[in-house]
């Protein structure tokens, strides 16, 4: 199975496979990408200014017609639209090299509209703040569905560059709820607002988050503190089992793409070894980390690596790999598996050809991803399969 690819590069095709897996109309994305076929042959970094413009473009365009339809009183139609503005918003903005001056305007475009368009559009994701120190750590929060007393809950984990609102679109939540499992998708410290609106930069030893943001869901009384799990996705792949490994009271766990020594893969990626996530990476993931040069970005990588804390898990844990991942190797996922050693329940999926979601965190097709983790949490902290 293959990704959509419409450009001459990896980075602007996952931008592309992202909308639609998260409910861009493609008439929509061939209006925006048309006039940026030419463009993208300079580099993935070159000509991404262009890409913010065509597609805020589409999204302003988008956010003009739910106005008149928000004026009419016809707010289902307005939501709709108004949730396809605020992908396109915040997938433009993704795309952008730091220090872009429209960057921060287009996000907060998508903010606005991702909150009005998921209300507008009856949906009972809502945003809220968990307390960290001097800040807050942003999450979205959707309730499980059909659960008479408290229910299981999963703590769901951004990767490098994504942001609680893509998270939301992969629509694990949706398959987490129906099985009777209510979720956070997460703006940890080095992503989404966390990063652009309160400056919390990444740094590997993420259970200094990941516990103060399971207490926060353990509080909650719809909410059984016994049976949360924890997922990450892409760099949520190191981000999770950290957490997990470091904070016993989570009952379950899992990957969407096993990250297991991220560090190596820095070194991987100076050499040319792999694709890049996004455009102006090495950029970006100074931003990331708050690191003023490439020194200080790859000294605080360094701490990027799970070997020796796969160990420390003693929950039922899953590793899943697309077998064709461009990004993060195939042989981490093997790693990460053989090293849970102390896990009760381990096993390793690895999405091939014959079912999809080869690439990497199945960009080529997310449905089998999300649907095996679902299932996987459903078993693991009682919610139902059917």
């Amino acid at each position: 199975m293959a990704m959509f690819n419409y450009f001459p590069n990896y980075v602007w095709n996952l931008t592309v496979s992202i909308a639609l897996a998260s409910g861009a109309e493609i008439g929509e994305i061939m209006d925006m990408c048309a006039p940026l076929l030419e463009k993208a042959k300079a580099g993935e970094d070159a000509g991404t200014r262009d890409f913010m413009v065509e597609w805020v473009r589409v999204a302003d365009r988008l956010s003009e017609v739910a106005a008149e339809e928000e004026a009419q009183g016809r707010l289902f139609s307005a939501g709709d639209k108004l949730k396809r503005a605020a992908l396109y918003y915040i997938l433009a903005e993704r795309m952008q090299g730091q220090g872009d001056p429209q960057r921060m305007v287009t996000y907060r475009k998508g903010l606005t509209n991702f909150l009005k368009g998921t209300e507008y559009a009856g949906e009972k994701v809502r945003r809220f703040e968990i307390p960290y120190g001097d800040k807050v750590i942003p999450v979205l929060y959707t309730p499980a569905e059909g659960i008479e007393g408290p229910a299981p809950a999963v703590v769901y984990l951004n990767g490098l560059d994504s942001c609680k609102e893509l998270l939301y679109w992969s629509f694990l939540p949706h398959e987490l709820a129906k099985r009777g499992i209510a979720s956070i998708c997460v703006d940890q410290p080095g992503t989404g607002e966390s990063l652009r609106l309160q400056d919390l930069p990444a740094h590997f030893d993420s259970e200094k988050w990941g516990t103060p943001v399971y207490e926060w869901l353990a509080a909650r009384p719809e909410v059984d503190p016994t049976r949360i799990g924890i997922t990450g996705i892409s760099l949520g792949g190191y981000y999770a089992p950290r957490v997990c490994a470091h904070e016993p009271r989570f009952a379950s766990g899992a990957v969407w793409g096993a990250n297991h020594n991220w560090a190596e893969v820095q070194q991987k990626r100076l050499k040319r070894e792999g694709e890049n996530p996004v455009p102006h990476y090495w950029n970006h993931v100074q931003w990331v980390f708050g690191a003023k040069d490439m020194d200080e970005f790859l000294a605080k990588a360094e701490g990027f690596n799970l070997n020796g804390q796969m160990e420390k898990i003693r929950v039922p844990f899953l590793v899943t790999h697309g077998a064709n991942d461009r990004q993060i190797s195939l042989d981490y996922a093997h790693q990460a598996y053989e090293q849970l050693v102390n896990s009760p329940r381990r096993e390793l999926k690895i999405f091939t050809d014959r079912e999809g979601g080869v690439e990497h965190v199945g960009a080529d097709n997310m449905t089998y991803g999300r649907n095996f983790i679902a299932d996987w949490f459903a078993e693991t902290l009682g919610g139902r399969l059917s």
